[in-house]
This record gives structure tokens, C-alpha cells and sequence, in this order.
């Protein structure tokens, strides 16, 4: 009976250490924490479909939040950090991508395609 109690009592916390092994981040002030967990959510998991770094538990995710949290503590801008994650992961990883080069075409394409549809149907209306 007591070696079926040690067992319970043992396999209890070694379960409880891994429930609790979450990372916990140390900052110098709230505006860095602040900005950390807005860039966090800002920045795509490379390995996930459509979630963020903070919403993920994938290991290249804690890896980049573990980054972030580096380049933030280093004085690293906002600006400076979404080019790092995007020369590392590409343009896919930031969820606003920059408005320049290909991706005119992520911003303004949804326009073009309803002015598009729209004058076709005006056009065949006119027709008939």
C-alpha cells in the first residue's frame, strides 16, 4: 500500500512540474512588456497555418518569442525586429505586411477584383 502511495505521490509531481514549466519573461518596465505581447500576436507561426507565435506552443515558435523577448531587452524597435522575422520567415510571417513590392497586390487587390465584377455587371445590364 505505501509503494502504490509513493507512486501516486511521485508520478503527481512530476506532473505538476511539467504543467507549470511554462517560460516566464522578465522585463524592465510594463512598455516593454506591452510590446512584446503586441508583437507577438502581430507575427505568424512559421509552422502553423493561421496562428500567431502567442497563440502557438510549437518549438520554432517559443524559439522566435525567445528572440522577440532578446531583441526587445537588447532595445531592438518594432521596426527592427518584424525585418528580422521577416528576412528569417519571409513576408508571410508579419499579419499587416508592408506596403511596397508584391504586396500591392495583397492590399489593393481585393478593390481591383470588386471594380472588376462590378463593371461587368453594369455592363451586361447596359447589354440587355
Amino acid at each position: 500500500m505505501k509503494k502504490s502511495n509513493f507512486f501516486l505521490a511521485s508520478s503527481f509531481l512530476i506532473f505538476s512540474i511539467y504543467s507549470f514549466s511554462e517560460i516566464v519573461y522578465q522585463f524592465e518596465d510594463i512598455a516593454q512588456e506591452k510590446r512584446f505581447y503586441s508583437l507577438i500576436s502581430e507575427i505568424r507561426c512559421p509552422k502553423c497555418t493561421s496562428g500567431s507565435i502567442a497563440s502557438s506552443d510549437a518549438p520554432v515558435s517559443r524559439d522566435l518569442k525567445n528572440k522577440v523577448y532578446d531583441l526587445i531587452i537588447d532595445g531592438s524597435s518594432d521596426d527592427e525586429i518584424k525585418k528580422y522575422v521577416s528576412d528569417r520567415f519571409g513576408n508571410f510571417s508579419d499579419y499587416r505586411p508592408a506596403l511596397e513590392g508584391a504586396n500591392y497586390i495583397l492590399w489593393f487587390g481585393p478593390f481591383i477584383f470588386l471594380s472588376l465584377i462590378l463593371i461587368i455587371f453594369f455592363f451586361k445590364r447596359r447589354v440587355e
